[in-house]
């Protein structure tokens, strides 16, 4: 017997939102690039991210902001940077083809102009660190051209009605509403929306001026300071991670629903007040995602190779070699041998471990899409609370010292281990530098598989992999994210390879079109 469910309020609205249909803008001349000269640069570009460990949400906004810094290092402006910007990302493929008119290239030079002048008037107004606004204002401009150029409206929709689901399910004591609400916002966007850091800036700086026009300007730059540290006190908020990982949790429900909404528009209502037809839609859409996990974690263990090959390497050579030639009088090949060998060896390993979601998950699933769809106050599991008092300042001291002494262990037993396989200082110190690195693209890569999972199983394995491996794992994260922000190879690869490639790609992508254009002269 086939049943119908009306819709609840929330999912009706989102619902009707997705299925609007925005008006059609009139017709313009479109921005074109030779396809040449965009085969080879696409292939750049593979190369070139490969580098980056990023997910992949973030790349064409990360790209962006590479092109930014490169062409207004030395003084360039809306007018000259535009339109070359949008050149270099329909060469490497990240807009269609013909899919960007004019007056898109006309609001990407305002927007540059904007940001530019907001960064002098702050640094004129206020005594602020010139480093800080200069980050800060790549980190803004780069992102509000990302939706400039691909709004992501679906995405944008769900995230809205994932953070209004979640909200009341979220109690933070000793806070006001707004710091609650912050805290679920800032989560639903690193954990669905998959926002880096800049995009989280992006977002809170949006959620507390507005977006930036000519008509906010003035206001944001009277209040930057202001809202610049309630951005930070919301980011540093010491519950985050408390949050983060109860929306997480929750995201793989988001995650199906966002493709079923995707894939069956124009049948939406029909098929979402149908219960049976959806249970079966929905187990189709769990599978597919699940059979994609394995593709996704062979690409980001490539990328992840790649990464290591072209950003470290190259410096354990120099810096272990050196050494040992100079104490020694010879490199020892056997160390420098495990040091570059057992990072690939742990990334397959580590995917030889990772296993799919079974059916049960995706049941899981379809519990929590019924009660997203048809119940005016969904709870998706139990509720969080996060007190101050939960956590007594003894038990505290306590957690700090089997903290630190599952650090010691875990790093003195490395050391033990290879002090006995006679490796110098160097090559131990470089040996944990990758070890740590690739533990936490390793464990990256091991959440992937877990995306799409409801519920977590805790078991001995689970406590034993946290209390010896993640202080590891936590350092690689430092390491990581500390070292991608000053990779003097990546930044002369930008200025020095990139840079004369572009110039080149440019040229070329002129030549053709000047030749096309004498062709047809002739006819």
């Amino acid at each position: 017997m086939v049943t119908f469910r009306p819709l609840s309020s929330l999912a009706q609205y989102l619902v009707d939102s997705l299925e609007h249909k925005e008006t059609s803008v009139h017709e313009e001349r479109r921005i074109t690039v030779n396809p040449i000269v965009t085969k080879f640069a696409s292939w750049y570009e593979r190369l070139r991210n490969a580098m980056e460990f990023r997910e992949d949400e973030v790349i064409l906004r990360a790209t962006i902001e590479r092109i930014l810094k490169r062409r207004l290092l030395l003084g360039g402006n809306g007018k000259t940077t535009a339109k070359p910007l949008v050149k270099e990302l329909l060469w490497a493929r990240y807009l269609p083809e013909n899919d960007i008119g004019e007056s898109v290239v006309k609001q990407i030079e305002e927007a540059i102009d904007l940001y530019l002048s907001l960064r002098l008037r702050i640094l004129s107004k206020h005594k602020f660190p010139e480093s800080v606004i200069n980050e800060w204002t790549y980190d803004l401009m780069s992102s509000d051209i990302q939706y400039l150029l691909n709004p992501k409206r679906s995405k944008e929709l769900i995230a809205n009605f994932m953070y209004h689901v979640l909200k009341d399910d979220v109690a933070v004591e000793e806070e006001s509403p707004e710091t609650k609400n912050a805290q679920v916002f800032i989560a639903v966007r690193k954990a669905f929306a998959r926002d880096d850091l800049a995009f989280l800036r992006y977002h809170l700086f949006c959620q507390y001026f507005g977006r930036l026009t000519p008509k906010t300007l003035d206001y944001t730059v009277e209040h930057f300071i202001k809202g610049y540290r309630e951005i930070l006190h919301q980011m540093n908020y010491v519950g985050r991670e408390r949050v983060y990982t109860y929306v997480k949790r929750r995201t793989a429900a988001f995650f199906i629903f966002e493709d079923i909404l995707e894939n069956q528009r124009g049948n939406l209502k029909s098929l979402l007040e149908n219960e049976e037809t959806l249970r079966e839609v929905v187990y189709e859409a769990c599978e597919k995602r699940y059979k994609s996990i394995s593709m996704r974690v062979r690409t980001a263990i490539i990328r992840s190779v790649i990464f290591i090959l072209f950003t470290k390497v190259a410096f354990a050579f120099f810096v272990e070699g050196t050494y040992e030639k100079f104490v020694y009088g010879h490199i020892i090949w056997e160390s420098i041998i495990i040091n570059t060998s057992i990072p690939p060896l742990l990334m397959i390993i580590v995917s030889l471990f990772i296993r799919t979601p079974g059916q049960d998950n995706s049941e899981r699933i379809f519990a929590y899409i019924t009660r997203l769809l048809y119940e005016e106050d969904p709870v998706l599991g139990n509720k969080l609370v996060i007190s101050k008092q939960n956590t007594e300042k003894g038990f505290v001291t306590a957690f700090n010292i089997l903290w630190l002494f599952a650090f010691c262990l875990s790093f003195g037993a490395i050391i033990y281990v290879l002090t006995q396989m006679h490796f110098n200082i160097i090559s131990q110190t470089i040996f944990i530098f990758f070890l740590a690195i690739v533990s936490f693209l390793s464990y990256r890569i091991a959440l992937i598989a877990n995306v799409y999972r409801v519920g977590e199983k805790q078991g001995f394995g689970t406590f034993l992999v946290d209390f010896l491996f993640m202080p590891v794992i936590r350092v690689g994260r430092s390491l990581t994210q500390g070292i991608s922000k000053i990779n003097i190879f990546l930044m002369l690869f930008d200025f020095f390879i990139e840079a004369p490639f572009k110039y080149l790609f440019a040229f070329f992508d002129q030549w053709f079109h000047f030749l096309h254009a004498k062709t047809e002269e002739l006819e």
